[in-house]
Order: structure tokens, then C-alpha cells, then sequence
């Protein structure tokens, strides 16, 4: 199959401050306050959010929800340091944290564990221990708002296990070497499957487990059971794995030569953000890929010729790399793999396509090629 145009997301961009709710006479109450700085997230205006939550502190030293969307942030802005201490200020023996802590305060700090596997794992188990005791009260409610928490509730759980199976797998630690780590992930998965047999995020651990055990139809299989549960669902659907876990399961998908669902994966990643850095490094490498398998055999794969693929690659990779520069995003490795691809690109004589030439291929430009839609099943072969 071939690109996909998608269509360019509207930036939504707040533009209240803080000061021009400051009336004398009509101050806003601090749950008005936490209702526009979550929604200034949810727009990704981290800036002025940010100022939101430290007004709210500045009337509610302890709230919890403040801080923690302070922490998120800060986070979002790059200082890390600083939203860690946030986090932290939502924990014991901090004198002002509620009981229990919120586990979103622990699985944050797992991830900002500083080089620390041991620290992160901690942090994770904490929240799945606070998670779990949450999840007992849920289990025999039978109303709609209480089942959704419940899913919630196993969902946050899966991932915090899954958390601590890539923390186990991380070559950058030493815990992939300990003699019982292939053994810790396979209980690690299995405690998820447990809490939800059929969630995907657990399913694409174990696809990732089956992989580094050289067992690679085990882990198609699982590829394919964890895809099939949301591949039909809305873009804003809220059962959607977030784009994170899409994209690494793009990655499972190109280590198995798989490329169309993977194709179709990142359709819908890029639908939904078309300014995220890793799909269009993702995609480049899958049409770099699709292009050599295709000069190995006749000099077509999917109707297309290889000069197509590889053409359709550097666009990818060029807009991968200005993306790159613009969002100064931190993944330097991302990047020079950008750059080895361009180079050998290069020396296949395939050169960027003009800028003009791409506006004028207007709707009609970069369609699917077998006329499929991210919703067509797709036979993973």
C-alpha cells in the first residue's frame, strides 16, 4: 500500500491568562481553576497551564490534583527535575500528601528514575499495590460509571507491569542479564493477562518477550490477537491505546517484516497528531524497507516500484528530520538513523521530492493504493 496524505490537525492554542481571571470581585474558585489548567493540557498549552496550577497552590498549598498537573507540565516543558520534586510532594514523608498517595505520582517517577532500574521498579510496584486495593472496591459494582473505573483501574495496572517487563528488558540495565529476568517478564505478563486477558499493551509485551526469545511466530500471533482488539475502533475512541503503544507496536510490526499493518497503524497515529517525530521516522523506515524487499525480487512490492517506495521514504524522512529540528526533540539516535537512511538514499540517486510538486498532488495525492481504509482487515502474513 501506499502514503497516506493526512490532513493537517488545527493547532488549538489558549490564549486566557491567569491575570485576566484575577477580578477582586469575582475570583475564580479553585475547581474552576483545576477545569482550565486540565483543559490547557488536553490543548498541550503546558506553558500556561502551568502557571494555572501555581495559582492554585497559591490558594491550596496541598492539592493534590494541582500538583500533579504541575508535575505533567513541567514534564512537558522539559524540566525534568523539577516535576520530579512535584511528584515526589505527592508522596510520603512529604507532610502534606494524602493517604493513599496517587499512583499516577508513582508510575510518573518510575519513568523519571534517573538511570535507577531498581528505583523504577519500586515506583511501579507501588502503584500497582495502591491500584489494586482501588480495583477491590469496583469488582462488585454493577453501574456503568463504576465498570468504566474498573477498566481504568486494570488498564493502569497492566501498564505498570508492563512498566516494570521493559524496565527487566532494558539492554541499558543490568537486569537483563540476571539469570531469572527471562523468567520474571513471562510472570510479570502473566499477572497482566490475569487482570485482563485480552489487553493489548500486555499482549505486545509478550509479542516483544517472544521476540527476544527467538520465537517469532508466537509473537505474530500475539501481535496479531492485541491489533485485532482495537484496529476497528474511532480515532477518539478512549479504549484506544495511547500512541506511544501504537507506535511500539509498529516497531514489533517492522521487526516481523510486517508493513502493511503497520502501515495502517501509523494512518491512524498521524491522523490523530500528524506533528509526532516517531511516526514519520517509523513510516520512512517501513517504505526504506518495503523499497529493499522489493529491488530483491521483481522491482515491485504492492504494485509499487522500488524508486516509489524508496521516494515515498525520504519525504517521510525529511519531514521526520525538519520535525526533529523544529520540536527540539530529545531522541538523537532517532535522528542519526534518519540520517544513515537519507545517506544511503542518497546513493540510490533518490532525491527529496520539491516542495511544489508535493502541494500540487493536492486530495488526490497519496492515497491507499489497494483503495483500503484503516478500518479494512488486514491479513497479517
Amino acid at each position: 500500500m501506499g502514503r497516506t496524505r493526512t490532513k493537517k490537525k488545527a493547532a488549538s492554542k489558549a490564549t486566557d491568562s491567569p491575570a485576566q481571571h484575577n477580578s477582586p470581585q469575582n475570583s475564580p474558585s479553585v475547581s474552576a481553576l483545576l477545569e482550565k489548567a486540565q483543559s490547557l493540557i488536553v490543548q498541550c498549552d503546558y506553558e500556561l497551564a502551568q502557571r494555572f496550577t501555581r495559582r492554585i497552590l497559591e490558594q491550596d498549598p496541598s492539592n493534590p490534583e494541582a500538583k500533579e498537573m504541575l508535575g505533567v507540565s513541567l514534564l512537558e516543558l522539559g524540566e525534568i527535575d523539577a516535576a520530579r520534586e512535584a511528584f515526589l510532594s505527592l508522596l510520603p514523608p512529604n507532610p502534606d500528601a494524602p493517604s493513599p498517595p496517587p499512583p499516577s505520582a508513582h508510575l510518573y517517577l518510575a519513568q523519571l528514575n534517573d538511570g535507577d532500574p531498581r528505583l523504577a521498579l519500586q515506583h511501579f510496584q507501588a502503584a500497582i499495590d495502591i491500584l489494586s486495593v482501588q480495583l477491590k472496591g469496583k469488582e462488585r459494582a454493577t453501574d456503568e460509571t463504576s465498570r468504566n473505573d474498573e477498566a481504568e483501574l486494570k488498564n493502569n495496572i497492566v501498564r505498570a507491569l508492563v512498566g516494570q517487563v521493559e524496565v527487566w528488558m532494558d539492554p541499558s540495565y543490568d537486569l537483563c542479564f540476571e539469570p531469572d529476568a527471562d523468567k520474571t517478564c513471562e510472570n510479570l505478563i502473566a499477572q497482566a493477562l490475569q487482570v485482563d486477558p485480552n489487553n493489548p499493551e500486555a499482549l505486545q509485551a509478550l509479542a516483544s518477550v517472544r521476540m527476544s526469545q527467538q520465537r517469532p511466530d508466537e509473537a505474530k500471533d500475539c501481535l496479531e490477537k492485541a491489533w485485532t482488539a482495537w484496529k476497528d475502533m474511532d480515532l477518539d475512541d478512549p479504549r484506544l491505546p495511547p500512541i506511544p503503544t501504537r507506535l511500539a507496536l509498529v516497531r514489533l510490526f517492522l521487526e516481523l517484516s510486517l508493513y502493511t499493518p503497520a502501515l495502517l497503524v501509523l494512518h491512524g497515529v498521524m491522523s490523530t497528531d500528524d506533528q509526532e517525530v516517531e511516526a514519520w521516522y517509523l513510516e520512512g523506515w517501513c517504505f526504506f524497507m518495503m523499497s529493499e524487499q522489493a529491488q530483491e525480487s521483481d522491482g515491485t512490492l504492492d504494485e509499487l516500484t522500488w524508486q516509489e517506495l524508496a521516494k515515498d521514504s525520504r519525504d517521510c524522512l525529511e519531514t521526520c528530520k525538519v520535525l526533529h529540528t523544529n520540536q527540539e526533540h530529545p531522541d538523537t539516535p532517532l535522528l542519526d538513523h534518519v540520517a544513515e537512511l537519507l545517506g544511503k538514499l542518497d546513493a540510490l540517486g533518490i532525491a527529496p521530492s520539491p516542495i511544489d510538486a508535493e502541494d500540487d498532488e493536492g486530495e488526490d495525492g497519496w492515497e491507499d493504493q489497494d483503495g483500503s481504509d484503516s478500518d479494512g482487515d488486514v491479513e497479517m502474513q
